[in-house]
């Protein structure tokens, strides 16, 4: 069912990717990087244009589902998503939201999962939407510029790429939010000691 709706938006090209990239960030199962590799394989010299389609749709699809989940709740993801990767989603959201957005733009685990889930715990739009910025543009223009760079022979390449952007992205997003802590930790200290009697003229 669902190969057979793929294989009909492939037939509008560039176009059909924004259709795909557009609702996979809202409840469809199956993720835009499939039809961009097979898009990207039959006009890599197009592979840019079409990283950029499914970026911006994915964007413009992200406060949709955002929607969805702070409209619906929980129930709608349990609905739309498989348990485990709600569990999952779940669980790095519990840790900290920014890296579960910032890690989940790399992860197996679709990015619906994310935007959804967002809604139902409040998290800020805005941040979603700044995080979700960051970590789509890696996952669509690194398959661009493989398949730009590279032509048809990219095709074998794409898997094993996408493990190294994750292996070192995660460490850095690791690294961004640990220096990120530490410099609110830095901030607060001066305010607090403005507060204390006796301490300013």
């Amino acid at each position: 069912m669902f190969q057979h709706f793929i294989d009909g938006l492939m037939e509008f090209g560039i176009w059909g990717l924004f259709i795909h990239s557009f609702i996979d960030a809202i409840f469809f199962p199956i993720p835009a990087f499939f039809l961009q590799v097979s898009l990207s394989l039959l006009d890599p010299s197009n592979a840019l244009w079409l990283a950029t389609a499914g970026y911006v749709a994915c964007l413009l699809g992200t406060p949709i589902g955002y929607l969805i989940g702070k409209l619906l709740g929980h129930s709608v993801l349990h609905k739309l998503l498989k348990k485990s990767w709600v569990d999952s989603a779940t669980r790095m959201f519990q840790k900290n939201g920014e890296a579960a957005i910032l890690i989940g733009s790399f992860t197996p685990i679709p990015f619906k999962v994310f935007t959804i889930l967002s809604g139902c715990l409040n998290y800020p739009l805005w941040r979603l939407l700044a995080y979700a910025a960051v970590g789509r543009a890696v996952k669509f223009y690194a398959v661009g510029l493989l398949f730009y760079i590279y032509g048809r022979s990219a095709e074998g390449m794409v898997k094993e790429v996408s493990l190294y952007i994750a292996a070192i992205a995660i460490p850095l997003v690791i690294l961004f939010l640990i220096f990120k802590k530490k410099l609110g930790k830095k901030k607060a200290v001066p305010e607090e000691t403005a507060d204390v009697p006796g301490q300013s003229d």
